[in-house]
């Protein structure tokens, strides 16, 4: 059976996968949200690590108009971070968050399959916030919970179409526009470096070896050649 990264079967959806499954994984279950019985408490820490991943890559991303800024359009989401960090119910409490995070933009600028795979994490983030929603949106009333949602109502910078949707258009443009082995593999580079920027948020995760899928990594430098 080939590998999903193989060039007898090439697709970037599936090469993104494979590449960052271990990655995701260990996202899922480290960060504040995954907790049995999640707290307020919880969501704002959740929320900081959020913020302090997302504000970096959001201004890198806003400074281009081809690959995926081109296919969609740009969705602020920090706003909504911001207004929920500002609800009462979180404001009342003195929680800290001491992690900085990397404020440096990403060095491959002009390459927008590796944007592709960035935003490929970015957007996916947004669709998985939805299904926390709907598991908590009972457990952490009266917070409205607009991120995870993705609620682009009132004055929020969005292009007012759901996290879903959204999704799936954007999984129908990168594979239209990153097919060439080369792209996809630069896609996977730009898709585990923004889980990466993520991770190295997270101290729980900093000594585990995110890099353990050898033969995904044999197969990605094989795309390379």
């Amino acid at each position: 059976m080939p590998s999903p990264l193989s060039t007898s079967n090439l697709d970037v959806l599936a090469a993104l996968r494979s590449a960052t499954g271990s990655r995701h994984a260990l996202i899922d279950s480290a960060m504040p949200l995954s907790a049995d019985a999640p707290t307020l408490h919880d969501y704002r820490l959740h929320l900081q690590l959020i913020a302090a991943w997302l504000a970096p890559l959001e201004r890198w991303l806003a400074r281009f108009d081809d690959g995926p800024q081109h296919a969609l359009p740009f969705v602020a989401r920090m706003p909504l971070i911001e207004s929920d960090l500002a609800d009462p119910s979180l404001r009342v409490r003195n929680d800290t968050f001491d992690t900085v995070g990397d404020d440096t933009t990403p060095s491959d600028a002009g390459d927008a399959a590796y944007r592709w795979g960035a935003c490929y994490v970015i957007e996916g983030s947004q669709l998985g916030g939805t299904v926390l929603y709907r598991r908590l949106r009972e457990m952490l009333a009266p917070h409205p919970l607009r991120y995870l949602s993705g609620d682009m109502s009132g004055d929020m910078s969005g292009d007012g179409v759901p996290p879903g949707p959204r999704w799936k258009v954007f999984l129908d443009a990168m594979r239209r526009d990153v097919h060439a082995p080369r792209d996809i593999a630069r896609a996977c580079d730009g898709a585990r470096d923004a889980f990466d920027r993520l991770l190295a948020l997270i101290p729980a995760t900093q000594t585990v070896d995110i890099n353990a899928d050898s033969g995904a990594q044999k197969a990605l430098g094989e795309l390379r050649s």
